[in-house]
């Protein structure tokens, strides 16, 4: 049995390693990418395959960086983070019940994006998409979590299990093709991290050997960067050493006709943690599939990962330091001056440390040609051309032009033309929105499907509702029944508060919030405040909501076979339809072929909604 799982570390462990070789080009673009971000531009690919850094050829080059890839990846990352795609979910059926437990789904996943912070962790995606290409989200189940539901024998605490979501880099994916375009089509992907003993002892209850593992870490050092007589930090990215820690290697495989349930190999150092089957039925129709998400920034045809703009402005950076630097550098000559000196004529040393200061003394031998100044050229017009055209190569690459900040921005444009330039930044940026999306629907299916396999119990959770109040509500796995997530429709995603509220004007200007009768209901007053960004007046709720809600619980209720008071103060005719429409479904029609006295019920209960209309 030992040499049967010796056999399986050494064969994925040796997989691990040829895929992290195959991978090692696009490695090293995203550590350029993130090294030109963060102002380490002075970096290249070298033969051997690793980053060099270039140093200076003279003491006297001008070697800064002026960085415009941060503020292109800036404003990228501020329109994207306004991205906040909501999800509405279907139900299976017509069905009454079947809309009931679609509501119920959207609640769960609501509470959980408010748990686990999901808007925080898709903007912490976009930023690994948009400056490596490429992010992951890893939708997993944590037992060590959730509500206390019992003890063990020796006391600990047995919790009922959450949802745990987590974003994972580029770095730590590994995939069995690089010409998959979807996670769907790998047959297999390997998800590697280093961890320290003590962490993989927590997590596995395994003691392995401690080793020096590589890994990618941040430091501020020193650079070949700056101008003439000083030098520059800048923040780098590159390999270090890891004592003490050791590489967890989890392989997924797809289901096959074999293995129907697909596989999970776990190897930690070199111990097998785990050989079996995907525990996560995540798929459709229930089925075994992997826990990942993938969400690029571009995506690139016949390419499993995603490009990034910042990889596309490398070139134009590199070019345009060159040319602003020899542009320095040339300024540098117009105002220190280059001396011509006779051999011998004066005492050079002094010359080259004090120069010719102001009210400096001047003494040269007797006879000879004293010091002169060289007489200096122009600056040619092809260096400030070109730095023009690189830097409207930036805003072509990009598709990002900053408007507020350009001078190309005159009053003499109209607000049509200015509106049309805003909405050609927002298209090339559609790519990017529409991966989010899917991400998020993705991400939504997969929480689903968590809770609908490990949720056997009834669990608690809160929500907090559309008018501000905290609802608490009861599920378990049997009330998740609908899958069919669909994003809401959001034109305006990319859109700012001003331009919302013009929106909302011009619609109530047309009448089209209004009602067929002119009249603007409590519910969309509510909306409108909500859509013009004051937000919902504290502790408003709709009156028809809360008649709608109170139907709703009077249904369940007599479902259950129980009688249910009519109160004076109840809206009547809202009560009745949403009564009829409970009786109209399939479940009830089931039921009450089985247990007339639920029939009798509902229709007794409505005859006194009818005898409250009459005398109204």
């Amino acid at each position: 049995m030992k040499d049967k799982n010796q056999k399986i570390v050494e064969e994925v462990m040796a997989d691990f390693k040829n895929r992290a070789q195959a991978r090692k080009a696009y490695d090293l673009i995203w550590q350029v990418n993130m090294n030109f971000l963060m102002g380490n531009q002075y970096c290249s690919v070298g033969y051997g395959g690793k980053l060099e850094e270039s140093d200076r050829q003279f003491f006297w080059q001008e070697r800064e960086v002026f960085n415009h890839i941060a503020p292109v990846y800036d404003i990228r990352f501020a329109k994207l983070s306004k991205v906040k795609p909501g999800i509405s979910i279907l139900p299976a059926t017509n069905d009454e019940r079947d809309k009931q437990t679609a509501k119920v789904s959207k609640k769960i996943y609501n509470s959980v994006k408010s748990k686990l912070g999901l808007d925080d962790k898709i903007n912490q995606g976009i930023k690994w998409a948009e400056v490596c290409g490429t992010v992951f989200y890893k939708v997993g189940w944590n037992p060590l979590q959730g509500q206390i539901v019992g003890m063990d024998e020796k006391g600990n605490p047995i919790r009922s299990g959450e949802v745990e979501v987590s974003v994972v880099s580029p770095f730590e994916i590994y995939p069995d093709s690089m010409v998959c375009e979807e996670i769907s089509d790998c047959q297999s992907i390997i998800h590697a991290k280093a961890f320290t003993v003590a962490e993989i002892k927590s997590m596995y209850g395994i003691e392995v050997e401690g080793e020096k593992v590589n890994t990618y870490s941040l430091d501020s050092v020193d650079t070949a960067v700056g101008g003439l007589g000083f030098y520059g930090t800048t923040t780098k990215m590159f390999e270090s050493v890891k004592e003490g820690s050791a590489v967890v290697v989890e392989r997924y495989q797809k289901p096959t006709k074999q293995r129907p349930n697909g596989r999970l190999t776990i190897v930690a150092g070199n111990k097998l943690v785990y050989d079996g089957d995907i525990p996560y039925a995540v798929g459709g129709d229930c089925e075994r599939d992997y826990p990942f998400i993938k969400q690029v920034s571009v995506p690139q045809a016949g390419c499993f990962w995603g490009t990034s703009v910042v990889e596309r402005l490398v070139p134009v950076q590199r070019a345009y330091n060159a040319v602003k630097n020899r542009k320095h550098e040339f300024i540098n000559r117009l105002s220190l001056g280059v001396l011509s000196v006779e051999d011998g004529s004066i005492d050079l040393d002094n010359l080259e440390d004090e120069g010719l200061c102001p009210g400096k003394v001047l003494v040269y031998r007797q006879g000879a040609t004293e010091p002169k100044y060289l007489q200096g050229e122009n600056l040619p017009n092809g260096i400030i051309a070109e730095e023009e055209m690189l830097l409207e190569e930036f805003s072509k690459i990009s598709g990002i032009n900053d408007l507020v900040g350009s001078d190309s921005i005159s009053s003499r444009i109209s607000g049509v033309a200015l509106e049309l330039m805003i909405g050609q930044d927002e298209t090339r940026l559609n790519a990017s929105v529409e991966s989010i999306k899917w991400a998020t629907l993705q991400m939504a299916q997969k929480i689903l499907r968590m809770y609908k396999q490990y949720a056997l119990i009834p669990r608690i959770a809160r929500i907090i509702g559309e008018n501000g109040e905290v609802e608490m509500f009861y599920f378990n796995s049997a009330d998740i029944t609908s899958e069919d997530i669909v994003i809401e429709s959001q034109n305006d995603n990319l859109q700012s508060l001003a331009q919302r509220r013009e929106m909302v004007m011009t619609l109530l200007d047309k009448g089209v919030l209004c009602d067929e009768n002119g009249n603007l209901s409590g519910k969309m007053k509510g909306k409108i405040i909500e859509m013009l960004g004051i937000g919902n007046w504290e502790s408003a709720q709709d009156v028809s909501e809360l008649h709608i809600k109170k139907a709703g619980n009077e249904n369940i209720k007599m479902f259950e076979g129980k009688s249910s008071k009519v109160s004076e103060i109840d809206n009547h005719e809202l009560h009745i339809n949403e009564h009829i429409a409970f009786m109209l479904g399939e479940d009830f029609e089931k039921s009450s072929q089985k247990m007339p006295k639920i029939e009798e019920i509902m229709l007794n209960h409505i005859k006194e909604h009818k005898k409250y209309l009459e005398v109204k």
